[in-house]
């Protein structure tokens, strides 16, 4: 198939796009490189994704370009079967210093994918959504119902893209499936994120640092999950129209995710406090069972193993990868 991936350098449309370039597909990736944290890493997936087209009848390009370009986005659209929409300005708390852009890349750049996807043969948009969407827990774990009203500025936008693809089925009768994502982490995940520095700070003989007092709780993907998932949606028509919560088995609180890489790694370290981030969430936890009966979704692994296939990843690739975090 012809798949587009926008934000296909990043950390899960990287690993989308690898997973689709390995498995024989055409993929094209849009991705404008954006210096939200070290392109350092986006330059190593690129290549991964390149290499990965050497295992099979597939091929990968890469477009330097932004969503919020409407003309350029149109034409590759127009080119793809499946359309995997991830491009998105990150960052719960960079939203709220500069609110503007992920509404502008968020928001704007999704209608763009959506007119286009609309205008063409377009067989399905998958859309990547966040749990950032719910903000202060009503009851826990956040089924799909749950009341959206999001604490940042990052959350408004990733709501309005969600809806605006559910309207986009509803009217225009495009095919669309938005997966709110609950912390994805592992290889090649934003060097910015815990567990990255938790690892580092570990392996450098330094204590790890947690905002606030640790008891914040936080549902953590593996990616390989996340991949699956987006997978079976190449070809399942199951989940057209819907929004669905993709999460893990467990949640885990953070001083207990920092304890649990330090006595693997350096299990001398005292751990430390620091001030509270702003705009944190206080607790997140998926339910899953909307996702299940609709694909069958099972996550594989749970937190103590995903960290324990981490760290193995980030020893093999810390040559390359821990100046990124050490910079971050």
């Amino acid at each position: 198939m012809n798949i587009l991936v926008t934000g296909g350098a990043g950390f899960i449309g990287g690993n989308l796009a690898e997973a689709f370039a390995r498995a024989g597909h055409d993929v094209t990736v849009l991705d404008n490189l954006d210096p939200y944290y070290d392109t350092g890493i986006k330059e190593h997936t690129i290549e991964i994704c390149e290499d990965a087209t050497t295992e099979g009848d597939g091929s990968y390009e890469f477009v330097d370009g932004d969503v919020r370009d409407d003309d350029l986005t149109a034409d590759l659209v127009g080119d793809a079967d499946v359309i995997y929409h991830q491009a998105a300005q990150a960052g719960v708390r960079t939203s709220v210093d500069n609110p503007r852009k992920p509404n502008s890349i968020n928001v704007d750049g999704t209608l763009n994918v959506l007119d286009a996807a609309r205008d063409s043969e377009t067989e399905r948009v998958v859309l990547a959504s966040s749990s950032s969407v719910y903000g202060k827990p009503e009851y826990l774990p956040y089924d799909e119902a749950h009341p959206t009203t999001p604490v940042s500025p990052y959350g408004v936008s990733k709501l309005a893209g969600e809806q605006y693809a559910r309207v986009y089925s509803e009217v225009y009768g495009l095919p669309t499936v938005s997966l709110r994502y609950f912390t994805v982490y592992g290889p090649r995940m934003r060097p910015n994120m815990a567990i990255s520095n938790f690892v580092s700070r570990c392996l450098n003989d330094e204590p790890p640092v947690i905002y606030g007092d640790g008891q914040q709780t936080r549902d953590f993907t593996y990616i390989d999950d996340v991949v699956d998932v987006n997978q079976q949606l190449l070809q399942d028509d199951s989940a057209d129209g819907e929004i669905l919560n993709v999460g893990s088995t467990d949640n885990i609180d953070i001083e207990t995710l920092a304890e649990v890489i330090r006595d693997e790694l350096a299990p001398e370290l005292e751990l430390e406090y620091t001030e509270a981030r702003e705009a944190d969430a206080e607790h997140t936890h998926a339910d899953i069972s909307k996702a299940n009966e609709l694909l069958g979704y099972e996550p594989t692994r749970d937190i103590r193993e995903g960290v324990r296939e981490f760290i193995d990843w980030y020893q093999a690739n810390r040559e390359w990868y821990e100046p990124l975090v050490r910079q971050s």
